[in-house]
């Protein structure tokens, strides 16, 4: 693996405005004038079979942060969902999280949330979205879908206690000009279905050709190590076996790599997690 410079980048004020103005206008045009098709097509008929279906909890115990900006989440994640649910990307069309979303406000009902900046944790309107696209993207990669755009959160803030699936397996988005984006490259429509119950997110991808393949996403390389200005850092590449309908493994693909700087000391036990 190679060395990836993680040391924070300090910036003012005024230059985080700036770019942030910059980068989100610049995504505006690449919506109006990109190559890209994208999806906006909705069908609540759910399609016959499922690619891949997977759960997270709503609420967690959380050392730092109140319990309010969790039960908040669910209000930004229901009026979200709204947005992504029974989407159908046809093929050659293109899923965008923030071009079906749109920008929470407290317009539309959004509440302060639980954000992740800079490697701490704040309160912000429709915080707590992260925990969509981190479903989204971890369904999408047990599929033939192809992700087209994903950003890897650059801190990993809470250590691994009751963390079922590998280091990096989410996708932070920041609207609207740090998305998750997934192409359709297969030559059958798929359906998004995403919804909430009692105490679980849940979501599947869904098609109407039955699926000839599964997918198991592991992790390689795994590490830590002590970064010369003083953090930890972790860092893991992530790969999918492709398995026929018989279980034989047909190819060995990888899909991605991360590095983040660790929050907390490695090793450390604590009873919270994200």
């Amino acid at each position: 693996m190679e060395y990836v410079n993680l040391k924070p980048k300090k910036r003012t004020k005024l230059r985080i405005f700036l770019g942030k103005n910059y980068y989100s206008f610049k995504r505006r045009l690449y919506w109006i004038f990109g190559a890209e098709k994208f999806a906006t097509t909705k069908e609540s008929k759910p399609y016959p079979f499922t690619y891949f279906y997977h759960s997270t909890p709503l609420l967690r115990q959380l050392k730092v942060v109140d319990m309010f900006l969790q039960y908040n989440k669910i209000t930004n994640l229901q009026i979200a969902i709204k947005e992504v649910n029974d989407i159908i990307v046809k093929p050659g069309e293109t899923f965008s999280y923030w071009k079906l979303i749109g920008k929470p406000t407290k317009r539309k009902g959004y509440k302060e949330g639980m954000i992740l900046f800079n490697g701490t944790v704040k309160a912000g309107i429709g915080g707590g979205l992260c925990q969509l696209s981190n479903l989204i993207y971890w369904m999408t990669i047990h599929t033939p879908l192809t992700i087209i755009e994903r950003y890897r959160h650059s801190y990993d803030v809470f250590p691994d206690s009751n963390r079922i699936l590998p280091f990096g397996s989410g996708a932070t988005c920041v609207y609207n000009y740090r998305d998750l984006m997934i192409r359709n490259d297969t030559k059958s429509p798929v359906q998004l279905k995403i919804w909430l119950n009692d105490s679980m997110l849940c979501g599947c991808w869904r098609t109407n050709v039955k699926p000839i393949e599964t997918y198991k996403v592991y992790e390689k390389e795994h590490f830590m190590k002590k970064e010369l200005f003083g953090n930890y850092s972790r860092h893991n590449f992530i790969y999918r076996k492709i398995l026929d309908i018989e279980g034989n493994e047909i190819a060995d693909e990888y899909v991605t790599e991360n590095h983040a700087l660790m929050m907390y000391e490695p090793l450390l036990e604590e009873k919270q997690t994200i």
